[in-house]
């Protein structure tokens, strides 16, 4: 289950638990979209097997029993292709009305899909320090920010948010343990 983070699973256990919800579908449903995709459906139908997946999730994770040995994004990979397969199913025993075909040319055309592995990490990553940066104060975010991710030194930064160097480094030491909190496992 090294694919979400276990203190946001054993949040979803929980009842009433809505921004831990929001937290998952901020970070999954992008997921969910690719993998429908990837299964052929076309973009307004992935759209739809995101919401039948969320619907099977809400009634799945409150009694998802956590397993160190397996993992998590492996688990919703074939949650998403059983649902992909029923939902192709159901479609292909609807009568057909001959727009089919241009309907979905039209999805396909308008539509890109979301990302590859390489841009699922840097979108989960940038996701989270989005939902995270609501943690923090601004003069935390600030100086971990521009120290980590403008690549700028430590003094500069302190010189510019009016704080000593130290303080920098211990607020991206502090953002970013939280951050790897917040991570783990969610990039294998």
């Amino acid at each position: 289950m090294d694919s979400t983070s276990v203190s946001l699973l054993r949040r979803l256990q929980k009842p009433n638990e809505e921004n831990a919800w929001q937290r998952f579908v901020d970070l999954y449903a992008p997921l969910i979209f690719y993998w429908g995709r990837g299964q052929g459906l076309n973009a307004t139908d992935a759209s739809d097997l995101v919401q039948e997946v969320m619907t099977i999730l809400v009634t799945k994770l409150p009694e998802f029993s956590y397993d160190p040995s397996k993992r998590f994004r492996g688990w919703l990979r074939t949650v998403t292709t059983n649902a992909a397969r029923n939902y192709q199913r159901r479609a292909s025993t609807l009568p057909a009305t001959g727009a089919e075909e241009s309907i979905q040319a039209i999805a396909v055309a308008s539509s890109v899909d979301l990302f590859d592995e390489a841009e699922y990490r840097g979108f989960l990553a940038k996701r989270a320090m989005r939902i995270m940066r609501a943690e923090f104060q601004e003069s935390t975010w600030q100086a971990c920010w521009l120290h980590v991710v403008d690549g700028r030194r430590a003094a500069d930064v302190a010189k510019e948010l009016g704080i000593t160097a130290n303080a920098v480094h211990i607020a991206k030491s502090r953002v970013m343990r939280r951050l790897r909190e917040e991570l783990v496992g969610l990039i294998e």
